[in-house]
């Protein structure tokens, strides 16, 4: 097998919490080397509430692909050790806010001194200027502040918080990829480079589409993409089943399928602006045929002809047949937990069936021994780390 995209690359991953680690986690999914450094005790992360005994599953999803070791920076020897670090990677990636790596000795124009090569990526919440910059930023504050949750419950009259931290993990996309493209470029210029990722310009990155306002609009306006609840989840005679039939060839097939094909002759439903206006019209037909048929049988019904699905859940996925096909789950051992399922990583690279998970979740400082070993540091000195008055103890 060739190698993966990024092998050679070593990431030291300071990171906590989500957006970060997991875009040092893509990287690792691509072959780099990724090191987690974690303060005593560990990322916050592992100390959330979870139902995984022993461990934290978040944490376990979202740390693949990397070795641990710890360090508590706020000592000069474990800060003397990280710049050595530093000086041998070529990614740092951290979430600190503005002011806090300096005063740790991380920030970029220290650590570029070390390696003038260095991709350096800092994750804040709002940035790194500004009244909010040294806010703390978290998923649902920004889903709060930037309009998510006003959109997310339109429908029933109140804000309600998308969960699942999905501005975490497109932050964490857009880490990923800021790092790769900086890689590239370092590879251009052979210079240093900074990388700025926030969770507001994930935020309102992933909401492209409604953050347009032409002048002369008011506030009131729809900017939403809202094709009408003729698209949407409807109950089957069993289960519910997601269909979207925008189209004149999804609506035809929609209607010849579910024995609504008269429907089809009749001009005031051949566009889908005439469909949305109609829909108190049309939306009753559509449910009561619905009832005809299992959400399973309306799939097997509609394949290919109307994008639609079944209604599932988390762990319908772990033996959905297409994700047996494309491989996107596999087991893996944990002393703590034992055997697990996991996700392999969300792309590939020349069919580079590398791209699955190589490594499971570290546990705290797990690695560290191994991996200062390997940067030259002595026996000696690791052992002094290990001392609880020093700066490795976990």
């Amino acid at each position: 097998m060739a190698l993966k995209t990024l092998n050679g690359i070593k990431v030291l991953d300071f990171s906590a919490y989500l957006a970060g680690p997991y875009g040092s986690t893509l990287l690792g999914d691509m072959g780099a080397d990724v090191v987690k450094i974690e303060i005593p005790g560990g990322d916050m992360m592992r100390h959330y509430p979870s139902t995984l005994a022993g461990e934290n599953r978040v944490h376990l999803g979202v740390n693949r692909n990397k070795r641990g070791i710890v360090l508590d920076l706020k000592t000069p020897e474990a800060r003397a050790i990280a710049h050595e670090l530093v000086a041998q990677a070529d990614v740092v990636v951290l979430n600190f806010r503005p002011g806090a790596a300096q005063r740790i000795g991380l920030d970029f124009e220290t650590l570029k001194k070390l390696q003038p090569r260095l991709v350096y990526c800092n994750v804040t919440g709002f940035g790194e200027r500004g009244p909010y910059a040294h806010r703390p930023g978290f998923d649902q504050v920004l889903q709060c502040m930037t309009g998510i949750a006003d959109a997310q419950g339109a429908d029933h009259g109140e804000p309600t918080v998308v969960w699942g931290s999905a501005v975490d993990f497109y932050a964490a996309a857009l880490v990923a990829m800021s790092i790769s493209a900086a890689l590239f470029d370092r590879e251009r210029t052979g210079e240093a480079q900074r990388v700025e990722v926030s969770l507001l310009r994930a935020a309102l990155a992933m909401q492209a589409g409604r953050m347009v306002w032409a002048e002369g609009e008011g506030r009131e306006v729809e900017r939403d993409l809202k094709p009408g609840r003729l698209s949407g989840i409807h109950p089957a005679r069993e289960g519910h089943i997601y269909l979207q039939a925008n189209s004149k060839a999804f609506w035809t097939a929609l209607c010849e399928l579910t024995g609504l094909g008269h429907l089809l002759a009749d001009d005031r439903y051949d566009s889908m602006a005439k469909r949305k206006e109609h829909e108190p019209l049309l939306l009753p037909l559509l449910r009561q045929a619905l009832q005809a048929h299992t959400a399973t049988e309306w799939e097997a019904i509609f394949a290919g002809k109307v994008p639609c699905t079944v209604v599932g859940t988390f762990e319908d996925m772990f033996d959905h047949p297409q994700s047996v096909a494309e491989g996107l789950f596999e087991t893996r051992e944990h002393p703590v937990i034992g055997s697990y399922r996991v996700f392999t990583g969300p792309v590939l690279i020349n069919r580079d069936r590398g791209m699955t998970t190589d490594r499971r979740a570290p546990l705290v400082g797990e690695h560290t021994a191994q991996v200062l070993s390997e940067a030259g540091i002595s026996a000696e000195r690791i052992r002094a780390l290990a001392e609880p008055s020093a700066g490795l103890a976990s």
